[in-house]
């Protein structure tokens, strides 16, 4: 903030993007943590810096936005079950980008065999069927689901 309001946009894009790789140093830390301590499900792990970058561990660290959990929407219903702008201080605006911008909201699943994957393009039938289980109308789901419906 201090950057922006003095007009020294370069470092404040800088200040960013650290931040926004501290970030995600430390989520990925914390999955190491979860892994080989608190879960402690791989505490044999002995993994290269290369093998952790391609995800070669059991497990995976997922996130609402990926491509096998598109629907943004979703962080609506994870916030207001762990109150988490009381309890870490981060919000969503409308459009369900968080605040402050280097934050992370991940899931991690500690079974072997969890892949993340990618849901890939849906038809209006699978459109129409998760718009009545969310409560949302089609067009208002066609907006979030976008990048993924196929629309023919």
């Amino acid at each position: 903030k201090k950057y922006k309001e003095s007009g020294d946009d370069y470092n404040a894009i800088m200040i960013k993007i650290v931040a926004d790789r501290l970030v995600e140093a430390f989520a990925e830390k914390l999955h190491y943590d979860v892994r080989n301590n608190y879960w402690g499900y791989a505490k044999n792990e002995k993994l290269s810096f290369d093998e952790i970058l391609k995800g070669d561990y059991s497990g995976i660290r997922s996130a609402i936005g990926y491509p096998s959990m598109p629907d943004h929407t979703e962080k609506e219903k994870l916030f207001k079950l762990l109150d988490v702008k009381k309890s870490v201080g981060i919000g969503v605006t409308e459009s369900f980008m968080m605040v402050p911008q280097a934050s992370v909201c991940g899931l991690y699943f500690a079974n072997a065999e969890a892949k993340n994957f990618d849901v890939r393009k849906i038809d209006i039938e699978q459109v129409t069927d998760y718009a009545k289980r969310k409560g949302f109308t089609v067009e208002k789901t066609k907006k979030w689901l976008s990048k993924n419906y196929n629309e023919i």
